[in-house]
């Protein structure tokens, strides 16, 4: 098949949703597949590259951080992402289109559809829905929701990457969705053997944003003083000096590091050192850190949210806790923490959970789903 992604994050840039995007590609392209992929640009990246049997297309949209994308940036998007996708379809007859994300990028394919007859289908995540990530896209809603029905209606096929955000988006789009979650490639990421860091390894992966709730994380890490342990927190966002100054205000510079906006390879990289991902979000569809924790064999604690509930067996291989309960994620943590063997057995549960995320999978599904598109 000959396919077109249209998606507006795509790593280096973005969070969890384009690295999910980017390993579907991949897979599709291992497959033999002819895979183009129509993206953003960003100052010190190539406009056009091969990457694993892919060729990405960036074009302009004046974004400026890897990590925020604001409404000017993502209109640039569909303005230059029309011309830029006529002309693609035009030289390279593309049968599919594969969109991720319903705004912007679903305006995209949308209007291409429209004016070529190509289909495509649609992979919502979270902050596609209206409700899902409230402090993120709340304001949007309230005048863009009328223009997205239509993307969702002409699609294809709708996938949701959770059974959360499947059913948070039928309360507003009244289309046929199917589950596919993120995925992994878990026989490469799955270590030879587990071993438990004498000091405990906590580990954070994401955007510095309300949404993911970092700050709390300091706090409720002031309260396990008494215990011997270390956290990296990967990423960068506006709250980044509101979690430096946190950590400086309970002493405990010496336990964090801080390193800002790191590349994926090097977020699995810390992940191969860590012992426990802590998320202490308010919201999340099914996030690609939380996959990529099962896989390298991390412990979670996790709000009780979104596609945490997919990915942790409360009390197996991690803790699902209530929003905001900051001594209930204290006394989870602690307990990991002082009892080496709990955690041992849990990080192996996860291990074994995350064969459910495998990207092969993952994409059986997509390649079908597909497929199916194509033939009508």
């Amino acid at each position: 098949m000959r396919i077109l992604t249209v998606i507006y994050e795509f790593p280096p840039i973005g969070g969890g949703g384009g690295r999910a995007a980017y390993d579907i590609c991949r897979e599709l392209a291992a497959r033999g597949h002819d895979v183009t992929v129509l993206t953003a640009h960003m100052q010190g990246l190539p406009f056009q590259e091969g990457a694993d049997g892919m060729r990405v297309i960036r074009i302009s949209s004046l974004r400026t951080q890897s990590f925020r994308a604001s409404f000017t940036t993502m209109s640039a998007f569909v303005l230059v992402g029309l011309w830029a996708g006529l002309r693609l379809i035009y030289r390279d007859r593309p049968e599919i289109i594969h969109t991720h994300f319903a705004v912007p990028s679903g305006a995209v394919a949308w209007t291409l559809s429209v004016l070529t007859g190509i289909p495509y289908i649609l992979t919502a995540h979270l902050g596609d829905v209206p409700g899902g990530v409230p402090e993120k896209t709340g304001a949007w809603f309230h005048w863009v929701k009328p223009f997205t029905k239509p993307i969702w209606k002409r699609a294809k096929k709708v996938i949701a990457v959770s059974e959360f955000t499947r059913q948070l988006a039928l309360r507003h789009y009244p289309v046929d969705i199917q589950v596919i979650p993120n995925g992994v490639d878990v026989l490469q990421l799955v270590p030879a053997q587990i071993k438990l860091n004498e000091l405990p390894q906590i580990v954070f992966a994401g955007r510095f944003v309300p949404q993911k709730n970092p700050i709390a994380i300091v706090k409720i890490l002031s309260q396990l003083n008494d215990l011997n342990w270390t956290c990296s927190m990967l990423g960068d966002g506006p709250l980044f000096a509101d979690v430096k100054q946190e950590i400086e205000k309970h002493g405990m510079t010496e336990r964090f590091n801080l390193p800002g906006w790191v590349t994926p390879d090097n977020v699995l990289l810390q992940f191969s050192k860590s012992d426990l991902l802590f998320m202490p979000s308010f919201s999340e569809g099914l996030p690609v850190v939380g996959v990529q924790a099962l896989a390298t064999g991390l412990a979670i604690v996790a709000s009780r949210i979104g596609g945490f509930m997919d990915l942790v067996e409360h009390a197996r291989n991690g803790y699902l806790i209530e929003v905001g309960d900051q001594a209930a994620f204290s006394q989870a943590l602690r307990e990991l923490i002082s009892k080496p063997e709990i955690l041992l057995q849990f990080r192996k549960a996860s291990i074994e959970k995350s064969h459910d995320f495998d990207i092969k999978k993952v994409v059986d599904q997509y390649e079908s789903i597909l497929q199916n598109g194509v033939d009508g």
